[in-house]
């Protein structure tokens, strides 16, 4: 279970592939810290620490999971989003974030305002009903608020300390990344959805 709120980011320092399967090597601030089978998230996504070593940790995503994230699109030298799991102790800072992505979205427009950015995010029509003007939602694993939401599109603003110790500095027109929807939301959808059938 996660926060939405990103801990450091990382650098791709090496792709492996073997069969469907591709494992990353990442360096970062925290990768020293980390022990194997911890789970991290990187870009919202949720993948388990198999070794360490110096300032590096390597993980593994499967074919289901870089069919559905943009995982299989990073390469070398890329940046991600990471963050380690939450305290049963601490606050909920961001919301709810399970580290499951649930699909990605495409940058449409990136927008500076003198201080603070916007994006325009197009998703899939199909998940139009878990975007809620003000609601949260998870973008490569951060935790933000939609609004201008329509059918098939939402907005979010970035303060500028979130656009600096993210991977969002380096979201453009063109670039797709992993959403996560409210689970909240999902739940109530899934009870709806069960009411409805005959």
């Amino acid at each position: 279970m996660f926060t939405g709120i990103i801990e450091c980011t990382g650098r791709i320092a090496g792709i492996t592939t073997s069969g469907t399967n591709k494992s990353f090597w990442i360096e970062s601030a925290i990768s020293r810290e980390l022990k194997t089978d911890q789970s991290i998230a990187h870009n919202g996504v949720c993948l388990t620490v198999e070794e360490t070593a110096d300032n590096t940790h390597k993980v593994t995503a499967i074919e289901e999971t870089l069919r559905k994230t943009n995982l299989n699109t990073l390469q070398p030298g890329d940046m991600v989003n990471l963050e380690r799991c939450m305290l049963m102790n601490g606050r909920l800072d961001g919301h709810i974030v399970q580290g499951h992505v649930d699909s990605t979205a495409l940058c449409t427009v990136k927008k500076e305002l003198e201080g603070s950015w916007e994006f325009i995010f197009e998703f899939s029509p199909q998940f139009s009903q878990l975007v809620i003007e003000k609601g949260s939602i998870t973008v490569n694993g951060t935790s933000l608020t939609c609004f201008n939401v329509t059918r098939d599109s939402f907005t979010v603003a970035i303060i500028p300390y979130t656009y600096e110790h993210t991977n969002l500095q380096t979201v453009h027109p063109g670039t797709t990344v992993n959403i996560e929807f409210d689970i909240i939301g999902k739940y109530i959808l899934r009870r709806i959805t069960l009411d409805e059938e005959p």
